[in-house]
Parts: C-alpha cells; sequence; structure tokens
C-alpha cells in the first residue's frame, strides 16, 4: 500500500493538472510509441513554439484530473503510452505542430483530445489542423480584396480615357 506521502503527492498532482486542463483551449492525447530522445526534443520545442507544453504523465493521473473536471469522453484512450499536450492560447497552432510532426513519424499517432470544451476525435483534430491559420486566411481575403480594388480602378480608368478620347 503506497504511504500517505506519496498518495498526497498524487492528489496535488491530479489536482494542479485539473487545472490546467480547465484552463487549456486544447488538449491532446498522443502515442508516443517508438519516438527518439532527439525528435522528441524537436517536437517539445516546436510544441513550445506553438504557446503549448508536451508532458508525458501517467494515465491514471490524466484520467483522474479530466473525471474531476467532468470529462470522461476521453478515458477509452488512455491506454499505452500517452503524452499529453495542451495549450491556453491558440488551439490551431498547436494542433497543427502536433499533426505536422506525425505526417512523417507513421508511428506517432494522435488519439484525440477536448478543444474549447468540446472532446473531438483524431479524426476532427487532424481535419481542424489542416485548415490554413487565421492569418493565412486574412491574407487570402486581403489579397482577393485588392485584387478586385485593382480590377475596378482599372475599369474606372479605361472608362475616364474612353470619355477623354470621345
Amino acid at each position: 500500500m503506497a504511504s500517505e506521502k506519496i498518495l498526497k503527492q498524487k492528489e496535488e498532482a491530479v489536482q494542479n493538472l485539473a487545472a490546467d486542463l480547465k484552463d487549456a483551449s486544447i488538449v491532446l492525447l498522443v502515442d508516443y510509441r517508438g519516438i527518439t530522445v532527439e525528435d522528441v526534443t524537436k517536437l517539445r520545442n516546436d510544441v513550445r513554439e506553438a504557446k503549448g507544453e508536451y508532458r508525458v504523465i501517467k494515465n491514471n493521473i490524466i484520467k483522474r484530473a479530466l473525471n474531476a473536471n467532468g470529462e470522461n469522453g476521453l478515458d477509452d484512450l488512455l491506454e499505452g503510452p500517452t503524452a499529453l499536450i495542451t495549450s491556453k492560447e491558440d488551439y490551431l497552432t498547436t494542433a497543427k505542430a502536433i499533426y505536422n510532426y506525425s505526417k512523417g513519424h507513421d508511428f506517432y499517432k494522435i488519439k484525440g483530445g477536448i478543444i474549447e470544451g468540446k472532446v473531438m476525435t483524431a479524426d476532427e483534430i487532424i481535419t481542424l489542423a489542416k485548415l490554413p491559420s487565421r492569418q493565412e486566411l486574412l491574407a487570402k481575403l486581403a489579397g482577393a480584396l485588392l485584387g478586385n480594388i485593382t480590377k475596378l480602378a482599372a475599369t474606372l480608368d479605361a472608362v475616364r480615357v474612353q470619355r477623354e478620347n470621345a
């Protein structure tokens, strides 16, 4: 039987993790089987750049923390080696970082997660990660608007030239 001290430490770890998960905009569970130390170091840096956090925590502690927040939709995913990725910032950037890494590594799989309080499957998360970022969408919108404004200016100039020549 575990000692009182160890039980208290585990309870504290569950409470701290539950608080982190409650504040997170994204919580991802990934299977990290076969990942090398070099790869995980690079991946941690990529996640950190995306303002996220990459942690390996025992499945039982993750399950208890999720249950403390009233989430039990991911319980069946907590089997085997599981890494936990969280972010309090933009969830799309973090999802993209994990998805981009998983594309090049067959053994690294997204199991599922929670985005903005909604439990999502791996397929839903991957679909979301494939979407362009907000900046990309704004750039495309600006380009489309600028193209239309340029065409309008050219048309108005052609009308002006035609009237001057008439």
